[in-house]
């Protein structure tokens, strides 16, 4: 695994800095909420210092899908015109947001995980200061296995859902990859490194 952050140390004015916001990414199937939840389970003395951010989206919520805020996309939309997010975006028939109170938690030098598409990246080294993108992935065999198991899509649409993913596939400056292809152990562990580094980095910037 490799740790990049930007050189930054005293973010620009019009940055918000203290905390880290780790954006994590990756393809369906590569197990992102179960790393992610299984991680949050094992932070110790990390859980005071790390916050996992609740994303509203334009879906009904059920058992199968991961807990958030649902709206419909007329609700939505009127949150993007009134500042409710930090930073949204549509992908796959959906849209997405999350909350503007994480803001809060990064000025207090917190360590903020949203599960997001890589296009929101943009917008998020847009308003913070300090931005960690984590790929969490698997070989194209592995997805295409999880993906089948889930039952929700056909063969067809879980190979057309792997291409679209494979030619969406962009590199993102300062990415650390897990590839999620051994135990949830294994690859939350990782997370968990990742979330360890991005602490120690927000307490150095915090010192400058």
């Amino acid at each position: 695994m490799n740790f990049m952050m930007s050189e930054r140390t005293d973010p620009p004015e019009d940055l918000i800095g203290g905390g880290v916001v780790v954006a994590v990414v990756g393809p369906s199937g590569a197990g992102k909420d179960s790393v992610m939840n299984h991680a949050r389970e094992r932070l110790g003395d990390l859980a005071k210092d790390v916050s996992f951010v609740r994303r509203v989206i334009t879906r009904e919520a059920n058992r199968n899908t991961e807990d958030h805020d649902s709206v419909d996309e007329e609700k939505f939309q009127r949150m993007v015109a009134e500042g409710a997010f930090a930073a949204h975006w549509f992908a796959n028939g959906l849209s997405y947001g999350l909350p503007v109170s994480m803001d809060r938690f990064v000025e207090g030098g917190g360590i903020v995980v949203a599960n997001v598409s890589r296009a929101a990246i943009v917008q998020l080294r847009q308003r913070y200061a300090y931005v960690l993108p984590v790929v969490i992935t698997a070989p194209a065999d592995v997805l295409a296995e999880r993906l089948r198991k889930r039952g929700r899509e056909g063969t067809e649409a879980i190979a057309e859902r792997l291409k679209r993913a494979e030619a969406s596939e962009l590199a993102v400056e300062g990415e650390m990859t897990i590839v999620n292809d051994g135990t949830l152990d294994e690859a939350s562990e990782k997370f968990i490194a990742a979330l360890r580094k991005a602490r120690a980095w927000s307490d150095v910037a915090d010192s400058l």
